[in-house]
C-alpha cells in the first residue's frame, strides 16, 4: 500500500544541506490544484535558508487564493488566503503593508494556531482589548478591520455561520482623544518667523515646506510629491497628483494617486506662496519642489520627525503636520466659506452623494487663496 498523499495546502519533511557557498532548504508542498511540487530556498546560513523556505511556504497559499476554507482551517492559513485576495484588488500599497503588519505582528502570533470554528466573538473581543491595551486604539481598530475581512471570507466559504467580529465591543481609546486645535493667525506668523531664523530648520528646508502646507492644506506626503510641472506660477495654481510612499523592495516612490479619489485637485495659491515658489531653485519639470539634499524624494516619516523637532524647539509642542490642515479649514470656515469648499481644498471624500453628483470637485477656485493671504 502506497504512502498517502499530502493534504492539500500542506508540506512534508524539510531538509537543509550545504549548497554552493551557502545552504539550501527544501520540501515538498501539495498545491491547491492537487499537484505536489518541490519548493526550495537558499541562504548564506542554514538558518536564513530555513527562514526563507518558511516564508515561501507561507506565501505559497497565494497559488490557491481560491482554495476552500473549512471550519478546521487554521487562522494562519485563512489570514494568508484573505491577504492574497485583497492583494489582487486595487488597494493602496500603504494599506496592504499596514494589513500585513497587523497580520504578522498581532493576529497570527495570537490566533494563528486556532481553527476557524474556534473564532468566536468573545475570543475576538478579548484579543482586540489586549491589542488596545498594549499597542493603542488605532492598532486595535486596524486589527478589527483585518479580522472582520478574514471572518467575512470564512463566512462566504460556509466555514462560519456569521461574522463574529461584527458583534465585538467598541474599541474605546484608553486615553481621551485630544480636541483638534488650529493655529491662530498670530501663532502662524510667530511659528513661521521662528523657522526662518532657526539654522537647523533652514538646513532641513522646513520654512518653505511649512509655508506650502499652510498655503494649501496639503498632507505632507502630497506636498513632498508635488513636481515642478504641477505648478503654474503664472496662474498661481498647484495640481495635486499623488503622494510619496515607501514600498518594500522599491524604496521611496510617488504613488500616482492621492489618498482618496477626491485628492485629485488643482488649488489656487495665495500670492505669498507663489513668491516663495519663485524663489526656490528649479530642478526640472519632473523633479519635486521639495526634494532631499541629494535631489531625490524626501521621506515622509523623516520629514514629519524633523517638523516635530522644530515645533518642540519653537515651544509649539501641540502642533503636528495635520494642524496646518485644521488651520486652513478653520480660516475658511471663519471667512464664511462653505464646508463644500473646505472639502475641495483638503481633498476630503466624505461629502453627500447629491453634492458629489451635481457639483464638480475639481474647481481650482475654492476661495482659500484669498482667505490665506492673511498668513503672508
Amino acid at each position: 500500500m502506497g504512502r498517502p498523499p499530502l493534504a492539500v495546502g500542506t508540506y512534508g519533511r524539510t531538509s537543509t544541506s550545504p549548497y554552493g557557498t551557502g545552504y539550501r532548504a527544501r520540501t515538498l508542498y501539495r498545491d491547491y490544484d492537487g499537484v505536489t511540487r518541490r519548493v526550495e530556498k537558499h541562504g548564506r546560513t542554514k538558518g536564513s535558508a530555513e527562514r526563507a523556505l518558511r516564508v515561501a511556504l507561507r506565501d505559497r497559499v497565494h497559488v490557491g487564493a481560491g482554495a476552500e476554507i473549512t471550519p478546521d482551517t487554521k487562522i494562519a492559513v485563512l489570514a494568508d488566503v484573505w491577504f492574497a485576495e485583497i492583494s489582487s484588488q486595487d488597494r493602496s500599497p500603504g494599506t496592504l503593508r499596514a494589513y500585513r503588519d497587523r497580520l504578522d505582528r498581532q493576529v497570527i502570533p495570537a490566533l494563528g494556531s486556532l481553527r476557524v470554528r474556534e473564532l468566536s466573538t468573545g475570543m475576538v473581543d478579548r484579543h482586540l482589548r489586549a491589542v488596545r491595551d498594549k499597542h493603542g486604539a488605532a492598532v486595535a481598530k486596524l486589527c478589527r478591520t483585518v479580522l472582520s475581512g478574514m471572518a467575512g471570507l470564512a463566512t462566504r466559504h460556509d466555514a462560519l455561520e456569521h461574522n463574529p467580529v461584527r458583534d465585538a465591543g467598541r474599541i474605546v481609546p484608553s486615553k481621551p482623544k485630544r480636541v483638534p486645535r488650529a493655529l491662530s493667525v498670530a501663532e502662524v506668523r510667530q511659528l513661521r518667523a521662528w523657522l526662518r531664523y532657526d539654522d537647523k530648520a533652514r538646513e532641513r528646508d522646513l520654512p518653505d515646506l511649512v509655508d506650502m502646507l499652510l498655503a494649501t492644506g496639503l498632507r505632507v506626503g502630497e506636498c513632498l510629491a508635488v513636481t515642478w510641472d504641477a505648478v503654474d506660477l503664472s496662474a498661481g495654481t498647484v495640481e495635486v497628483r499623488g503622494t510619496v510612499i515607501r514600498m518594500k523592495g522599491r524604496g521611496l516612490i510617488i504613488k500616482s494617486a492621492p489618498k482618496t479619489r477626491a485628492g485629485f485637485r488643482t488649488l489656487m495659491l495665495p500670492s505669498w506662496a507663489v513668491e516663495m515658489l519663485r524663489m526656490r531653485p528649479y530642478s526640472g519639470p519632473d523633479r519635486t519642489v521639495f526634494c532631499s539634499v541629494l535631489g531625490g524624494l524626501r521621506d515622509r516619516d523623516n520629514t514629519i520627525g524633523y517638523l516635530r523637532e522644530a515645533f518642540n524647539a519653537a515651544e509649539f509642542e501641540w502642533v503636528t503636520s495635520h494642524t496646518f490642515r485644521k488651520t486652513v479649514a478653520t480660516l475658511m470656515d471663519q471667512a464664511g466659506l462653505s464646508s463644500r469648499a473646505a472639502a475641495d481644498q483638503l481633498g476630503h471624500a466624505n461629502v453627500s452623494l447629491t453634492t458629489d453628483v451635481y457639483f464638480g470637485r475639481k474647481a481650482a477656485i475654492t476661495g482659500a487663496a484669498a482667505v490665506l493671504e492673511s498668513l503672508g
